[in-house]
Formats: C-alpha cells, sequence, structure tokens
C-alpha cells in the first residue's frame, strides 16, 4: 500500500533530574555535596533511508518517544544521557509542524539527517549550589522537558520527469516501454492510483521518470485526489504531456492539453512553467496519424517539442529518450535548501506580568524554564527560586505593575500572597 501523507506525535527525552547526595568516606567529616547533574535527553532525528519508498510505516504507528536522561548520581558522576531516537523516512520527506504549517525539515538526500525535537538539559545537581554560607544544600534542579510537538510527513517523489495527462492516455504502458517498471496497466480510468518510478537508460546518461496519476478536472482544488496527485510532480525538471491522439472517448487532444496545463497553473504558476514535452500517443490508430499534424503545428507554435508514438507497439521512442536526456542537461538541477530552520524568536520581555481581576499573573518563557527546574516542596530549593525571582527581575516588575502587601500572585499553577 502506498502512504504519502501521514501525522505523528514526537516527544523528545526529558533530562534527567540533579542528585542530592553528600560524600561520606571513613576519616573525611563533612565531605559536602557530591551530587551529580541529570543526563540530557535523547532527540527525536528524522533520516533518509534510500530504500523507503512510502509512508507506510507510520500507518499503524502515530507515537515516537526518544529515551529520558538518567538522574544524576552520587559522588558527583554525571546520569546517562538518553539515546537518541532515529526515524527513517523515504528521500522526499517534508516534515511540518502540525499547528502552524512550518516546514521544520526537507530531507531529499541519503544519509540526510535532522533534529526534529531536542531533548531538554539534564538538572544541576546539589554540589552546584554550596557557598560560604550555605554548605549543605538539600536541593538539586530538576531537568528540563524535551520538546513535544506533532508534526505531518509528506513524501514528494523525487524524479527528473513526470508523465503527466488525463487518464487513460496511456502513460503507464509508456513508463513500462522507456523503463523495467511493471506498472498496472488496463483500459480503464484510474488505473494508476499512486505514483510510479522508473530509470531511463540513454546511453552513458540516465535520468528518474515518475508516472504520475491522471489528473481530471479541479485537480488543482482537490478533485479526484488532485492535491495528492500534484504534489509528485513538484520537483520535477521536466514535464512528458501525454495526449491520445486518436481522440477515443471523446477527448479532443489540444483541448485536453490546455485542460490540463490550466490545472497546473492553478495548483502552482511554477509548476505551470516548467519546461514540457508533448508525446502523442496511440499512432498505430488511424485517428492519431490524422490529428498528428494539426496538433504538432499548435504545439511547435508554442515551441514545445511533440513526438509522435505508440506505447502499445513500443515505436517512436528511440529519438524521445535522447532528446529527453539533451533537454535535462539544458536544465539546472534545483539548489534544494537544507539549512537549519530559524528558531522562533522569543519574546524581547523574558516574563509578562497581567492582571486577572484581584490576581498578578506571571508568565512566559524564562518563567517556564525555572518552574519547571525547582522543587517547591523543598525549603531551601523555594529559597532558591525566590532569589532567581529577584534576580530575574519579576520582583521589581510586580512592583511597577502596582502590586501591594497581600495581593495575589499566581505563576503557572501557584499562587501566593506577595509580602516585601
Amino acid at each position: 500500500m502506498f502512504v504519502d501523507v501521514a501525522k505523528v506525535h514526537l516527544k523528545a527525552g526529558n533530562g534527567g533530574n540533579g542528585a542530592v547526595s553528600f560524600r561520606h568516606e571513613k576519616y573525611v567529616a563533612n565531605g559536602g555535596p557530591d551530587g551529580g547533574d541529570g543526563g540530557k535527553g535523547g532527540d527525536v532525528v528524522f533520516a533518509v533511508d534510500s530504500g523507503m519508498r512510502t509512508l507506510m510505516d507510520f500507518r499503524y504507528r502515530r507515537k515516537f518517544a526518544a529515551e529520558h536522561g538518567g538522574p544524576g548520581r552520587k559522588k558527583k558522576c554525571h546520569g546517562k544521557n538518553g539515546t537518541d531516537l532515529v526515524i527513517n523516512v523515504p528521500p522526499g520527506t517534508v516534515i511540518r509542524d502540525a499547528d502552524t504549517g512550518r516546514v521544520l525539515a526537507d530531507l531529499v538526500k541519503p544519509g540526510q539527517r535532522r533534529v526534529v525535537a531536542r531533548g531538554g538539559r539534564g538538572g544541576k545537581g546539589n554540589m552546584h549550589f554550596a557557598t560560604s554560607t550555605r554548605q549543605a544544600p538539600r536541593f538539586s534542579i530538576d531537568g528540563i522537558p524535551g520538546e513535544e510537538l506533532s508534526v505531518t510527513l509528506e513524501l514528494k517523489s523525487i524524479a527528473d520527469v513526470g508523465l503527466i495527462g488525463y487518464p487513460n492516455v496511456g502513460k503507464s504502458t509508456v513508463l513500462s516501454v522507456l523503463t523495467s517498471a511493471a506498472p498496472k496497466i488496463a483500459d480503464y480510468p484510474f488505473t494508476t492510483l499512486t505514483p510510479n518510478l522508473g530509470v531511463v537508460d540513454a546511453g552513458e546518461r540516465s535520468f528518474v521518470l515518475a508516472d504520475i496519476p491522471g489528473l481530471i478536472d479541479g485537480a488543482a482544488k482537490g478533485v479526484g485526489l488532485g492535491h495528492d496527485f500534484l504534489r509528485h510532480i513538484d520537483r520535477t525538471r521536466l514535464l512528458l504531456h501525454v495526449l491520445d491522439g486518436s481522440g477515443r472517448e471523446g477527448r479532443e487532444p489540444i483541448a485536453d492539453f490546455e485542460a490540463i496545463n490550466k490545472e497546473l497553473a492553478e495548483f502552482s504558476e511554477e509548476l505551470a512553467g516548467r519546461p514540457q514535452m508533448v508525446l502523442v500517443n496511440k499512432s498505430d490508430l488511424p485517428d492519431a496519424r490524422e490529428n498528428y499534424p494539426r496538433i504538432q503545428a499548435y504545439m511547435e507554435e508554442r515551441g514545445i517539442p511533440v513526438y509522435l508514438v505508440s506505447a502499445a507497439m513500443g515505436e517512436g521512442f528511440d529519438k524521445l529518450v535522447y532528446a529527453v536526456a539533451d533537454r535535462l542537461d539544458q536544465i539546472p538541477v534545483p539548489e534544494i535548501e537544507v539549512e537549519e530552520p530559524e528558531p522562533e524568536a522569543e519574546p524581547e520581555e523574558p516574563f509578562t506580568i497581567e492582571r486577572d481581576e484581584e490576581v498578578y499573573v506571571v508568565s512566559g518563557p524564562a518563567i517556564d524554564r525555572l518552574m519547571a527546574r525547582v522543587n517547591l516542596e523543598d525549603t531551601q530549593s523555594l529559597q532558591y527560586f525566590q532569589r532567581m525571582l529577584k534576580r530575574q527581575g519579576v520582583i521589581r516588575g510586580l512592583r511597577r505593575a502596582g502590586v501591594n502587601e497581600g495581593d495575589t500572585v499566581r505563576i503557572k499553577d501557584m499562587e501566593f500572597d506577595f509580602i516585601e
């Protein structure tokens, strides 16, 4: 079964918590804190596997989680780092944030890798919090949770040339003649429901040819799975437009040509402007040979090369193969951007203070990180939390916001009375 779209949920590993421990050795009195740091959580990494062709592996498994970092240990031992989770995908996979549609990765090259969800940092052990006045800190810092998000995977076929045209014009037969591919072929529309790829040899050169399922009127609006089909010619450099020269089933070849190009333009102006070559198929039928001069004149006026072929008889393809290879030599291979996406900008202020009726609500990325790393049930950890609020300017910001003695302040799920 061919699957070219999938939605999955990713969870990177949480950072391990720092340890609270004290050195205990014979003949060493008051050895001091020796709690180690927690390990880093594992990343979720996508990697290109050239042996994969579909996203079938994601049809039934929808949740992926990397390993958490291990907790810190005594004797200043660092916790074990979580193992990265590597998820293999086929070449041509685009990864998008399911909520925003933002492209997180575009994976096209064999062996290419991209970290999509980063593991959290490990927390600090109590060995970091000893001072001249606090020689036995009984608190540590918890690890930061790993990133968690849902992503959509889209597969776009990697091919140099795309076969386009209405259903039942002979595209699959053309593919079978030019390559060793063996697509399903029958005399009824929509025989091809999935893209088929094949390699065409042209002497010392070769190119990849994709047979795209037949398009119909309204494909650019999604009619007849149009968006799903058009996605697979998005990366091609050249389009081979197959026409039924015989005009069977009431079709008119030139009208079909114009209709398909209209659908391409509505889907993507860039796609509509891609170079084309036209194959007038079914030359073994008298009507096709009669229609060919008219079609040839029409295409030559528009500077489009046209070839008369018979896919059923395997005739007319020798010159075509080399003509396609020559045309591809003139079309540069587009450079696909594979740079790391720009991180989303954080607010200029590390926190914000808002009024919710009589409650002052403090929120922001810096506050979220701080809350994730303290143990509010431990007295010393709570004192550390209060000092960090002062250091980050939260107390000063509350005063500017008009807080008075005894007013209620909310930070995440915790509420407390403001006392100078």
